[in-house]
């Protein structure tokens, strides 16, 4: 069983927002306001007036919840919602609608839909306050259990899988927005040597401490270190052009190095790291097998001319 006190869980629990993202959609500034005045005080309250734009906030800056008119011009309230659930990147977000007209059919409908509640107006402040806070207690503890799943068990950084799952969201988000993406693959020097002289025991610790030195030296939210595979860890910089992640990964190696875990076995006498790293900006049809196979490539090369240090290359050019 895991300890409530495993620091990893720990900063999970503290990653739950202190005043959470509210996207409020209705066609009246009137409404918005109302919500405004009710929610202002302990959450980030954004609006939007019509679905086209709702959609859009929550594929560029997904909110913790949305508060969703049914009835407005155009696009309808179901036709949002609709179109949240059957994105991978906002089919998570709890949809509460708000509607004057509430019925049985509607609610029906609403709840198929994937909405996990219906408030009537006029609203009661009282009462639309706790439904929400409910849904954003429920929201944090399943993103929990989520992540939980996607930990490396050794070193509590995210787990190949985490990876797989977000690597082509984010390279789908540089494509849409032309931003910066930026991988860097790392993998420890000598670490079969290590293992040999000092036992797999020890082999384990000297992991547990080059994930929390990486873990530490990304400073963003967005920034993500995942345990690739044996030896190896894949960070993943959202956001971040080739000249700061070859910067970031020049931290890391010093960080590492900085560690002095003893490696008697090693051409430095202590643990190293050699890391490989790429970027892109946004080419058309990028593949995710590119960004990574690069990425390795750079890896390879920095452990072929002498380990312990960073290679890097931009990836360019329309790639298929």
């Amino acid at each position: 069983a895991m300890q409530s006190d495993d620091p990893t869980i720990a900063e999970l629990l503290s990653a739950v927002p202190a005043r959470p993202r509210l996207l409020v959609v209705d066609d009246q500034p009137i409404n918005i306001q109302v919500m405004h005045q009710i929610f202002g005080s302990h959450c980030q309250v954004f609006m939007a007036t019509s679905g086209q734009q709702a959609l859009n906030f929550c594929l560029s800056t997904p909110p913790d919840i949305v508060l969703l008119d049914v009835v407005m011009p155009g696009m309808d309230g179901f036709e949002v919602c609709k179109a949240l659930k059957s994105h991978p990147e906002t089919s998570d977000i709890p949809v509460i609608f708000v509607t004057a007209h509430t019925d049985a059919h509607q609610e029906t409908r609403g709840l198929e839909l994937g909405a996990v509640d219906f408030i009537s107006k006029p609203v009661n402040p009282a009462v639309v306050r706790a439904r929400v806070k409910t849904q954003l207690t429920l929201k944090s503890q399943s993103d929990l259990m989520r992540r939980l799943v996607f930990l490396d068990g050794l070193t509590g950084v995210f787990n190949r899988r985490y990876l797989d799952q977000q690597l082509p969201i984010e390279v789908a988000r540089t494509v849409r927005n032309q931003t910066p993406l930026a991988l860097i693959m790392l993998d420890v020097d000598f670490f079969k040597r290590f293992n040999d002289c000092y036992g797999h025991q020890c082999g384990d610790d000297c992991l547990r401490t080059v994930a929390t030195s990486v873990r530490e030296s990304l400073r963003r939210p967005a920034d993500l270190v995942a345990r690739y595979g044996g030896e190896e860890f894949v960070c993943l910089l959202p956001d971040t052009p080739f000249d700061s992640a070859m910067a970031i990964a020049a931290t890391l190696e010093r960080n590492v190095r900085s560690k002095h875990v003893a490696h008697v076995d090693s051409d430095f006498q202590i643990v190293t790291v050699s890391l490989g790293v790429t970027a892109t900006c946004g080419e058309s049809a990028l593949s995710v097998t590119e960004l990574l196979e690069r990425a390795d490539q750079q890896l390879y090369q920095a452990k072929n001319t002498g380990r312990g240090r960073v290679c890097g290359a931009v990836l360019k050019g329309q790639v298929a």
